[in-house]
């Protein structure tokens, strides 16, 4: 998922085209806590903290995001069989990446309408 947002926005800014990312919302579950800042601004989420560093090593500055300020909830260990060499997924409640997303297309229109 971090090199398809970090390919989406390297390619976006190259072409002058705006883009908004928004960053991770699994483990989460207070969509209050949900912030609008600049990639350089963010804090608390882990999915941002890569995406800081990896913008960085591209010099890539000025990159709108959603996020989120809570911390992720401490998952304990599935006790089903994960294969070798893959990872738990991440979950999420149903509502907080909609959430994100709502706040996301709120910025999109905000910015196409100058306010």
């Amino acid at each position: 998922m971090v090199s398809s947002k970090l390919l989406l926005i390297e390619q976006s800014k190259k072409a002058n085209v705006a883009v908004i990312s928004c960053m991770g919302a699994g483990n989460k579950l207070d969509a209050t806590k949900f912030e609008v800042a600049d990639i350089s601004k963010t804090s608390v989420c882990p999915l941002a903290k890569i995406m800081r560093k990896e913008l960085k090593n591209r010099k890539i500055e000025n990159v709108k995001v959603v996020y989120s300020k809570e911390a992720a909830i401490k998952i304990q260990k599935s006790n089903e069989n994960i294969p070798k060499g893959k990872h738990q997924i991440v979950g999420s409640v149903s509502f907080v990446p909609s959430v994100a997303g709502l706040l996301l297309a709120g910025e999109v229109i905000k910015d196409i309408a100058g306010v």
